[in-house]
């Protein structure tokens, strides 16, 4: 089993998109659990939305406790997710979920605003737990041609840490997928989806990679 969190001091960076996307793309070939420890309950609302069954398993509202006992789960699952909070109030909470993990997913947004925490986050809370680790960026604006390597520049030369090679673009239907209940795993693939369902599904591909071969198998 293994714990992944996604992690960022700063809010609205995506964490609830990243933690439930890439819980249904993982959840295609491996069995997935989704836990939430933000009391905003983001991702709870989403999973209310969900008009069908939900394709991985899911703790919403879960007490700090959860986390500590992880390990001791009768059930076998192959990744854990846990969403968890944005905000320095939090930081306990925030310290619990990486106490537990075993790798942390930093989603980023192509906004100067975002820097401070994403490296406060990064520097103070995650590599001095030795964590295995990586930014994801995301929105991502196809239009802006330069705007993708600008920040893979940034996250490579002037600040030096890991990246996931894979990235997820700023569409409507990822924007909608909380209040319409989508995921990329119920969403008809389409014109209009194709991209969203093909940027979460590399970036759920890459997770798997970092794991291999204790999770070997064809995707």
């Amino acid at each position: 089993m293994r714990v992944i969190a996604i992690a960022n001091q700063k809010g609205g960076v995506g964490k609830t998109t990243v933690t439930m996307q890439l819980g249904a793309a993982l959840s295609r070939r491996r069995r997935v659990l989704v836990v939430d420890v933000d009391r905003q309950q983001s991702t709870v609302w989403w999973a209310e939305n969900v008009r069908d069954r939900l394709p991985f398993d899911f703790a919403g509202n879960q007490h700090l406790n959860v986390l500590t006992r992880l390990r001791e789960l009768q059930v076998e699952y192959d990744f854990v997710l846990v969403d968890t909070p944005g905000n320095l109030e939090d930081t306990p909470v925030l310290e619990t979920a990486l106490n537990a993990a075993d790798f942390v997913v930093v989603p980023l947004t192509p906004e100067p605003l975002a820097v401070e925490p994403t490296l406060r986050t990064i520097h103070r809370l995650v590599e001095p737990r030795q964590l295995r680790h990586a930014v994801l960026l995301n929105r991502i604006d196809a239009r802006i041609p330069s705007q993708l390597n600008t920040w893979r520049e940034l996250l490579d030369a002037t600040w030096g840490v890991p990246r996931f090679d894979t990235y997820l673009r700023q569409y409507k239907t990822q924007a909608e997928a909380p209040v319409l209940g989508d995921l990329v795993t119920t969403l008809r693939d389409n014109r209009r989806t194709a991209g969203t369902i093909s940027d979460v599904t590399r970036v759920g591909l890459e997770m798997t990679q970092q794991f291999a071969p204790a999770l070997s198998g064809r995707w």
